[in-house]
């Protein structure tokens, strides 16, 4: 094997159109990472498998971008959290009004609304909930008196469309439909047509009226929700978790794991491999002995029952895959050593009494780079593979959302037989997005450092 510099192999890479794909596709994958790290906040990471932290969330949604390609369109879910806030004193009654504007531009209705609050007050508190139509027509839905408390005190409520009272409201002011009300939903009262019963389009007005006596009322929180079947760029799951930010979190761990696997078992490989090589007689034939040892070990169901047995932590199963990774490169560059040791200027370090660790370090070694560089590359798909395989067979680590973990999930419930492609098809095809790329660019490296590949 032929010493090629780095700027050899630069010069060579840049001329292959696969390793150039390659290239580019991990400079897509790494700035993904970026991005996640940076914009999504990590409570959000940590809370993953936290069902209140995604309660306001649709189940099983469909991407929104699928309207695109709708006749008729799905409803939106929408979240609104930024109400238009007004307040106003009367004498002893102050009242704190809010409102949320909502363009509702779709063929079927909304699954149900609810709005979310949390008031500061003191004593007794009304509230009053309002809604004006697109055809200018005003709908009582609730009025409701809060909790009286002596002292101030912070209450917190969520009231859903699906409340006897706002139903009794609705019927109250039946007059205004041409169609009997009692056999459908608030949300089909709300917004539909007062003469047809279909989707009435338009732009609607929820109004929060909060009346106090005698005390200043504040808000804590204050949020509409307007369910709808459609969210997100990558839709929801059963446990209504934003399956957008699970891919975007799976970016950088899948790159952790696939790379520091990939760059310690290359490591570990390459050292022992070539010191078995050098030192040669016993000191080879015991080392090889043993490699061949932990070579001949099947290594997914030792890894299924060490996961299941000592731990299923992220960090341990990195671990497990370096122990199972290192053989066959210790392999490959003991042969190397073999050849490079009868070389002169390995003869000449011996003669002048150069310690074996310097040998090995300074004149072995640095010829095997290129081949640790395409060794990397090519073991990175395998490592991110072999995670993903565990974790569908529900031996990963649940705290973290990998790709792996997020296929498990849409297994446990049945996606595939309920038809929910965008649960199953986005983390299958990031897997194979990532291994393709460091395909690639292994295959391009192996082409370089490899004479028979090259010719």
């Amino acid at each position: 094997m032929s010493s090629i510099t780095p700027q050899e192999i630069k010069q060579e890479f840049l001329k292959s159109k696969i390793g150039i794909v390659g290239i580019t596709i991990l400079g897509i994958l790494i700035a993904t990472s970026i991005i996640a790290i940076i914009a999504i906040p990590v409570e959000t990471f940590q809370e993953w498998n936290n069902p209140g932290n995604w309660i306001s969330y649709p189940k099983v949604a469909i991407p929104i971008w699928v309207n695109i390609f709708m006749t008729e369109k799905i409803p939106e879910h929408k979240i609104l959290e930024n109400p238009n806030i007004q307040t106003n004193s009367e004498g002893e009654i102050m009242l704190l009004s809010h409102k949320f504007g909502v363009n509702f531009d779709y063929e079927f209705f909304p699954n149900d609304f609810i709005y979310v609050f949390s008031s500061e007050y003191s004593e007794s508190a009304l509230l009053q909930m309002s809604v004006i139509r697109p055809d200018g027509i005003e709908l009582e839905l609730l009025s409701t008196s809060l909790p009286y408390s002596n002292t101030k005190t912070i209450h917190s409520e969520r009231i859903f469309s699906t409340d006897e009272a706002v139903k009794k409201n609705l019927l109250l002011q039946s007059e205004m439909f041409d169609f009997d009300l009692e056999r459908l939903s608030v949300e089909d009262i709300v917004f539909s047509d007062t003469k047809t019963n279909e989707p009435l389009k338009g732009d609607y007005v929820f109004s929060i009226d909060t009346y106090s006596v005698n005390s200043e009322i504040k808000s804590h929180e204050s949020k509409l929700i307007i369910g709808g079947k459609a969210f997100g760029m990558m839709g929801t799951d059963e446990l209504r978790r934003d399956l957008a930010i699970g891919l975007l979190w799976g970016t950088p761990l899948a790159l952790f794991i696939g790379l520091v696997v990939s760059i310690a078992s290359v490591i570990a490989g390459l050292l022992y491999g070539v010191y078995a090589g050098y030192k040669g007689k016993k000191t080879d034939e015991v080392m090889m002995r043993f490699n061949d040892v932990i070579y001949a070990l099947p290594a997914l169901p030792f890894l299924i029952i060490l996961s299941v047995t000592i731990s299923n932590s992220i960090f341990v199963l990195v671990g497990f895959l370096m122990i199972f990774g290192w053989v066959g490169i210790a392999k490959v560059a003991r042969s190397m050593s073999l050849q490079i040791k009868t070389r002169g200027y390995v003869d000449a370090a011996n003669m002048m009494g150069q310690k074996n660790s310097k040998i090995v370090l300074k004149h072995i070694l640095p010829q095997l780079l290129p081949y640790a560089f395409a060794s990397i590359a090519i073991s990175v798909p395998a490592a991110i593979t072999t995670e993903a395989g565990l974790s569908f067979l529900g031996l990963g680590d649940p705290s973290f959302p990998t790709w792996g973990h997020i296929l498990h999930d849409a297994n446990t419930f049945g996606a595939a037989a309920r038809g929910l492609w965008w649960w199953i098809m986005p983390p299958g095809v990031m897997i194979a997005i990532a291994g393709l790329a460091f395909v690639f660019i292994g295959n391009a490296l192996d082409a370089i450092v490899n004479p028979k590949l090259k010719r």
